[in-house]
């Protein structure tokens, strides 16, 4: 199979993504780390492991070699989790078709990147590594998405966001159809922004989820929680616009407060289950601190990306000087300084400061 597409990374959404654009009659190939799951595309139609009971089109191929992958493509698309994502740049960026700036490469990563300088934004981050043809060209897509859902043809809404038109454009008509709605953003750095932090709050409201529908506190409602979600996207403004964010209308579409509901509200959101399962099954009982759920993220079971960038996102606001409690408050439940449920009920308080 002549591909001239290519996805990195074989996980739910990378998978989905790959699921949309073959389904549109072209040829895509995907890059698995795990021979297993690049096995099971091969043979089975199938990605068991990430994205079960979702058949594949056979025009979809996997490969565990990343330079074949990355070799000779139009477009390359980076899916891999935010905390693979260097090494996996670093490995695909010496073939020839990147150095030579002829491919057009896109990232559905969410997160912030680390660095020897601090926790970074990704495309900035990347664009030190790429050759100079790429700097203002990447593009960033992100929106309130489920790969479960998107891979089933629900409709949905996504960004793709550039400081080139012009490549926004290219990665609109390549994944758009009558079911999933791609829009154009000039606003790269708030579109991230909102990516990253969401998964936070997400991790805080699955905690506030799980301590209203138990017998454990009875001052927590849908109230309690609208108002967790209102202070949440606050907080992903006052990142964003420290961070470079220039169009206040990015954090109320579809890239902000979209987003945002649905990480916190869909039963399908890793971060939010991730949440629930500090109140409903203690898991952080076998963690010492964040340090240690960060070294040890394989024995969860699946990815909440929001440990990482809750993180990522303290260091950011000592730096910039932001008042951020709930983010803030998160990171201590994760670190083991703060409880879950003096969490929960110090949010009006914290917030009335």
């Amino acid at each position: 199979m002549e591909s001239k597409i290519a996805v990195l990374g074989a996980g739910a959404w990378g998978t989905a993504i790959a699921k949309v654009i073959a389904d549109k009659g072209k040829d895509v190939l995907i890059w698995s780390f795990e021979e297993a799951v690049r096995d099971d595309i091969n043979n089975n139609g199938l990605n068991t492991r990430y994205l079960p009971n979702v058949k594949l089109p056979k025009t979809i191929k996997a490969t565990s070699n990343i330079e074949e992958a990355a070799e000779g493509k139009q477009f390359l698309i980076y899916a891999v989790p935010s905390l693979f994502l260097l090494d996996t740049l670093k490995n695909s960026i010496n073939v020839k078709s990147i150095r030579e700036g002829k491919t057009t490469i896109a990232v559905i990563t969410k997160g912030f990147l680390p660095t020897e300088n601090g926790p970074r934004l990704i495309l900035e981050t990347m664009e030190d590594y790429l050759p100079g043809f790429f700097r203002q060209s990447l593009v960033y897509i992100s929106g309130p998405s489920h790969a479960e859902e998107v891979s089933c043809g629900k409709i949905t809404g996504l960004i793709a966001a550039s400081e080139s038109p012009k490549n926004s454009i290219r990665f609109r008509d390549l994944l758009k159809n009558p079911r999933l709605l791609v829009y154009s953003s000039l606003d790269v750095r708030g579109v991230q922004v909102s990516a990253a932090t969401k998964n936070v709050i997400a991790i805080g409201f699955g905690m506030l989820d799980a301590l209203k529908t138990s017998d454990k506190a009875d001052i927590f409602g849908d109230g309690t929680e609208s108002l967790l979600l209102a202070a949440g996207l606050n907080e992903i403004q006052l990142l964003g616009k420290a961070l470079g964010a220039t169009h206040p209308e990015t954090f109320t579409s579809i890239s902000g407060i979209g987003d945002l509901d649905v990480t916190c509200r869909s039963v399908l959101g890793r971060n939010r289950r991730f949440g629930r399962d500090i109140i409903e099954k203690n898991i952080l009982d076998s963690f010492k601190n964040i340090d240690d759920i960060l070294n040890r993220i394989g024995e969860i079971g699946y990815l909440p990306e929001g440990v990482a960038a809750a993180k990522q996102i303290k260091e950011l606001a000592e730096k910039h000087k932001l008042r951020m409690p709930v983010s803030m408050g998160i990171c201590k439940v994760l670190n083991k300084e703060l409880k879950p449920m003096e969490f929960c009920k110090n949010l009006l308080t914290d917030w009335e400061k």
